[in-house]
């Protein structure tokens, strides 16, 4: 994993997970977590590819098991990618994504230049 380096400034360090490292769950989120922290990031970038089977399904609650982890220790999260076809096909993803987009916390992006447009407007 590695520091974006534009984003290295005193109060937004970015941890970018590889997509081809171990799918995220609720089991391994810790590890995640613990690698953010060993290189001080605010905010951790995951790429949709990366994410467990049955992530984007809310029934399994695997998403809302990772997200409160990194929200419980203050841990910003953004998960980059397509995810049209799992927002065309439920409803409660669709508002989820909607409700997390309008926050600090959460973030669902389409692709590098929509984190990036999000990262200015914070200033």
């Amino acid at each position: 994993m590695t520091l974006a380096g534009p984003y290295l400034r005193p109060m937004a360090k970015i941890l970018f997970a590889p997509a081809d490292g171990p799918p995220l769950g609720a089991a391994n989120a810790n590890d995640l977590l613990g690698e953010a922290w060993g290189v001080e990031a605010d905010l951790v970038v995951v790429p949709i590819e990366r994410l467990a089977d049955g992530f984007l399904d809310l029934s399994t609650r695997i998403a809302g098991e990772v997200i409160q982890k990194f929200t419980n220790y203050r841990m910003r999260l953004a998960f980059i990618g397509d995810i049209s076809a799992y927002t065309e096909t439920s409803r409660s993803l669709r508002d989820f994504v909607f409700e997390s987009n309008k926050g600090r916390q959460v973030w669902f992006l389409n692709d590098r230049a929509a984190l990036d447009a999000r990262l200015a407007a914070e200033g």
